[in-house]
């Protein structure tokens, strides 16, 4: 999928990408980084500790989202890579969207819709009717993202402990 800002000389990308490449573990590390940061933060006044951040970045590895059942996508911003979003097929219908993000640099560049168009796409490519997905209460950008993009607010299809806010949306 490619997308230009109308006006802008720039270019966003979005292309299927391996879990294992050395672009998605180094966005995962960043997305990763930033989430944790922001939780610990928030409830105990502190960063992550680099220990705990690699034995959940290795814990949370993403061989969900690879084929047949999953995916995960890379943006690239004027050809750098700037963010990422995984799908993975959860029932026939059903597809969860996961690990969001865009590198700071690019936020409000309209790459974070775009993301999540393509993430829509490769769902409906994998037979799925319906996305759902979760995220936290401290992650604001992320919920007015959702509802702008026409999430409903759901009651919650998991237990994540990290969770509190569920979306869904159907993808017909």
């Amino acid at each position: 999928m490619n997308a230009g800002n109308a006006g802008a000389m720039t270019a966003w990308t979005i292309t299927p990408e391996h879990v294992d490449s050395p672009v998605a573990a180094a966005l995962w590390r960043d997305y990763y980084t930033e989430v944790s940061d922001r939780w610990y933060l928030l409830h105990e006044g502190r960063r992550t500790d680099p220990v705990e951040l690699e034995r959940e970045i290795a814990a949370r590895a993403g061989e969900r989202l690879t084929p047949p059942r999953g995916l995960l996508l890379v943006a690239r911003y004027e050809g750098a890579p700037a963010g990422s979003a995984g799908v993975r097929l959860l029932d026939a219908a059903t597809a969860e969207l996961t690990r969001v993000f865009l590198l700071p640099g690019v936020r409000g560049r309209g790459g974070a819709a775009l993301l999540v168009a393509a993430a829509e796409d490769s769902a409906r490519a994998l037979g799925a009717t319906r996305m759902i997905l979760d995220t936290r209460g401290d992650l604001v950008e992320a919920r007015a993202l959702y509802a702008r993009l026409g999430y409903a607010e759901t009651e919650p299809h998991n237990d994540d402990r990290y969770a509190d806010h569920w979306f869904a949306k159907d993808l017909g």
